[in-house]
């Protein structure tokens, strides 16, 4: 397929395949806690831990990409294999699943897929769902092979800084940018990197749904260009990813995040700000 994003008719006939494995990619949102003591999950499902093992834990930010041969072990333990194609959905609609999309990107993994949408959608639809999470028959033999241009952290980002041929886009609310809203983790600077532009990424969904391309191109309209360097930025590293699934959407190839993003940059003594 040459789309990420599936509707609950395609999502079902990937499912339908030997090879697809499917991953709830959810996490809890800042203030806003999942029920986790009802699970409802799609048929098959694995759990894609990005709070748990897909995090560097030593990094002492939020969500860091783990290193490569840690997530090639946890990506095995799943019994994602090189030939598998992957499903992944969250229990919000679309919120962490872009995460996880970008992370087996930058891992140098192609067939990834999300149900736009997500659980509410397939519910929304009457298709079935199950109450506990299945756990893989074999380990899988996936290979981590990192792609440098999907990813990069805060010194390649200061580099960067300035340059005509670099666009950065921050993921973060309106306030939160202009640095007239607080920031909710503590410590941190108020405003934006230098030079960046604004799309708060709630603007790139509709309700539980991701905008289709002819309302996302707008949106983006001379925030990013082909052939530039593009670079999503947002508080953890989360809703950058949303806005990177949309740029790719618009012909982007390897929209770049920001690891760290805010949780680093604001925190960093030396970092340059912009306020409005």
């Amino acid at each position: 397929m040459s789309k990420v994003l599936l509707s609950v008719s395609e999502a079902e006939s990937l499912m339908a395949k030997r090879q697809t494995i499917v991953l709830d990619a959810s996490i809890d949102k800042v203030g806003q806690k999942l029920d986790n003591s009802n699970l409802q999950l799609l048929p098959h499902s694995r759990f894609f831990d990005i709070e748990g093992v897909f995090s560097d834990h030593q990094s002492g930010l939020p969500h860091t990409m783990p290193s490569a041969a840690v997530f090639e072990a946890e990506a095995q333990k799943l019994g994602v294999n090189q030939n598998s194609q992957i499903l992944l959905y969250d229990r919000w609609g679309v919120y962490s699943s872009p995460r996880a999309w970008w992370m087996f990107r930058y891992m140098g993994f192609e067939e990834v897929y999300i149900l736009n949408g997500g659980l509410p959608a397939w519910e929304q639809a009457g298709k079935p769902t199950v109450s506990a999470y299945e756990s893989p028959s074999a380990i899988g033999d996936f290979k981590a092979e990192p792609q440098a241009n999907w990813f990069i952290d805060l010194e390649n980002l200061k580099m960067l800084l300035g340059q005509e041929d670099v666009h950065i886009v921050d993921a973060r609310s309106a306030g939160r940018f202009a640095g007239t809203a607080p920031e909710p983790r503590p410590g941190l600077k108020s405003g934006h990197i230098p030079g960046s532009s604004n799309i708060p990424f709630d603007q790139v969904l509709d309700g539980i749904y991701f905008k289709d391309v002819a309302a996302l191109a707008p949106i983006y309209a001379h925030k990013i260009e082909k052939g530039y360097t593009n670079v999503f930025s947002c508080g953890s590293g989360i809703t950058a990813s949303v806005l990177a699934l949309g740029a790719y959407e618009l012909g982007i190839d390897t929209p770049t995040v920001f690891d760290g993003s805010w949780s680093e940059y604001g925190a960093d003594p030396d970092s340059l700000v912009e306020r409005d």
